[in-house]
């Protein structure tokens, strides 16, 4: 008795019809999925706990306001995507709140970020400049109590 062996081996081919449409809804989940930052803190940030913690309701009129320290270990404070000096935050917030209209203007919110050991006398000098421009209405941001904490550095 011979056996015989098939050597003439053929692959299936695979269907590739459907591949577009799994590729376009796995593009299409993880651009709903993915947040955007439209900023990035130049400063160190450990950002402090909290128990009751709501988020804004609207992102337009909310500056983030970064408090932290720099490579050398100096304090600085952000604002948008630059550093500026503490004598020079009423004015960026002004430049800030002036592409707003009316309705926004009155929304306005100015949302502290501050490193958890940051000195108060710093965040106390930061409110009184706030202050002298009218920006009174002031959040501070924190993780949730239990949750780790994000280390911001660059």
């Amino acid at each position: 008795m011979k056996i015989r062996r098939h050597r003439h081996h053929s692959v299936p081919t695979l269907n590739m019809a459907s591949m577009p449409d799994l590729i376009f809804t796995v593009l299409f989940f993880f651009m709903i999925v993915t947040h955007m930052r439209t900023e990035t803190a130049k400063v160190h940030l450990e950002v402090p706990e909290g128990k009751e913690l709501t988020k804004a309701a609207n992102k337009r009129t909310v500056t983030n306001l970064y408090i932290g320290t720099d490579r050398d270990g100096q304090t600085r404070i952000q604002i948008g995507e630059k550093i500026v000096p503490l004598e020079a935050v009423g004015s960026a917030i002004l430049a800030a709140r002036n592409g707003l209209n009316d309705e926004e203007a009155g929304l306005y919110t100015i949302n502290i970020r501050a490193d958890r050991n940051t000195p108060m006398g710093v965040i106390t000098d930061v409110k009184q400049e706030l202050r002298k421009v009218g920006a009174l209405n002031i959040r501070y941001s924190a993780t949730e109590e239990g949750k780790e904490t994000k280390k911001n550095t660059k």
